[in-house]
């Protein structure tokens, strides 16, 4: 098929999952947002006593975890793997290609509009798989005690997420991996919304810088509620809870 064929084709693959991994980022920054919300509102670390979704005296960080224990997440779960697996094998697909087609590791001594863009441009391949290692990290804190023990019924369930954000986040040597990684995500982020509107076809001059400016907002916005959630964490380990 074309669309498997060919360089647009497996571009535009790409830009579609890496437009459903935005929207889910997006979701999951506002969720972990809400825990510096809670801060606030003294609703962090509140969890009612029962086992009931959705319990009417949880803080909004623990209500969004609720959220994603639902029936439709866990749906959404292999379908979110399955594009995560797609958008990871098609980026290296593609950035070989790249290499290949502007000889080898030299390749950007060949003029090209990805090279004279920006760094993030040009480091794609190396961005991705450091998130990839950060993705790692991540599920072994947070999905492996909450979400896997829902699925499978491997490991010990957790029903107190601030819990799990006071132990992560209270070593400051782990905040500012997470803060790094966060930093990571937001280069990665800045290419790629641009990019995946430019596979689609709105590259027109006016447009696209236009279109340049909205990524910028954008991942700077889900970064930014991402990094207040790891600083609220270990300001709320180290100083508060203690």
């Amino acid at each position: 098929m074309f669309i498997f064929n060919s360089s647009i084709g497996k571009k535009f693959i790409q830009a579609i999952s890496g437009a459903f991994l935005l929207l889910f980022m997006l979701l999951h920054s506002v969720i972990n947002f809400f825990s510096v919300i809670d801060s606030f509102t003294g609703k962090y670390g509140v969890v009612a006593a029962d086992d009931k979704l959705f319990s009417e005296g949880d803080g909004l960080y623990k209500l969004g975890c609720d959220f994603m224990s639902t029936t439709i997440i866990d749906i959404m779960v292999p379908i979110l793997a399955l594009g995560f697996l797609v958008h990871i094998v098609y980026g290296c697909w593609l950035s070989y290609q790249n290499i290949k087609a502007r000889g080898g590791l030299k390749r950007y001594e060949v003029p090209s509009k990805a090279a004279a863009d920006s760094w993030s441009s040009r480091n794609m391949l190396v961005l991705g798989l450091m998130i990839i290692l950060f993705i790692c990290v991540h599920l072994t804190h947070f999905w492996a005690h909450m979400q896997l023990p829902e699925l499978t019924g491997i490991g010990t369930y957790e029903d107190n997420p601030y819990i799990l954000l006071n132990a992560t986040f209270g070593k400051w040597w782990i905040a500012l991996i997470y803060l790094a990684f966060i930093t990571v995500v937001w280069l990665h982020l800045t290419h790629g919304f641009w990019s995946m509107f430019q596979t689609v076809g709105w590259d027109g001059k006016t447009w696209f810088k236009r279109i340049k400016v909205i990524g910028v907002i954008v991942a700077t916005v889900i970064c930014l509620m991402f990094a207040a959630a790891v600083v609220n964490g270990f300001i709320q380990a180290n100083f508060i809870a203690a």
